[in-house]
């Protein structure tokens, strides 16, 4: 009898920033953040703030069994703004998110090298977000909400050597969901049921 520990690394930040720290890093020309399109909306860049929490883990349960999983907590809002309401939730910046991969591939006999995948990623709320329905912010204003969505993803690949082909099929129970906003004129609904195929060689 063999028996395994589980090699993995895992990683916890805890994240607080203020906008107007990343905008000075990125361009002392951006002063402002156009978050909404949809009501010419922007927010100075000392308007808003961020603040959470993220767990990241990896690692082999078993030969050729891997995993990798992560959660974060975001806490995003507007601190200063004439526009709208300070404490607002910024759209597009979920409060959970979550997301579970595992993949396993046969190491011995004539299929050596082919592996499968699957995997389970959730985006949204819970109960005490500032939304009345505990979702995603739509805009700025919150007069709208992103319902949270969670999708599950498969694939089937082989590798050996430098080779590795594979499919990958995204959405598998055909959920429909929305991947964000920009403001009430802009929703970008997410891919339906897709499948697609990759081929690599590594040089």
């Amino acid at each position: 009898m063999h028996s395994y520990l589980l090699q993995s690394w895992a990683t916890l930040p805890i994240v607080r920033s203020k906008d107007e720290n990343r905008a000075k890093a990125e361009s002392s020309a951006i002063d402002k953040f156009c978050l909404d399109v949809s009501n010419n909306s922007c927010l100075e860049s000392d308007g808003q703030s961020s603040s959470g929490i993220e767990f990241d883990i990896a690692g082999e349960i078993l030969p050729g069994w891997k995993i990798i999983a992560s959660y974060a907590y975001t806490d995003a809002t507007i601190t200063k703004e004439n526009t709208f309401s300070v404490d607002n939730r910024l759209n597009n910046m979920p409060r959970h998110t979550a997301s579970l991969w595992t993949t396993y591939t046969l190491q011995n006999g004539g299929l050596k090298g082919l592996g499968f995948g699957g995997g389970i990623f959730y985006i949204g709320d819970t109960h005490d977000c500032v939304c009345p329905l505990g979702n995603r912010a739509g805009d700025l204003a919150n007069t709208f909400e992103v319902p949270s969505y969670t999708r599950v993803d498969a694939a089937v690949y082989y590798e050996t050597g430098n080779f590795r082909a594979a499919l990958n099929f995204k959405n598998l129970s055909n959920i429909r969901y929305f991947e964000g906003t920009q403001g009430r004129t802009e929703v970008q609904p997410g891919a339906p049921f897709t499948v697609q195929g990759t081929i690599s060689w590594e040089f």
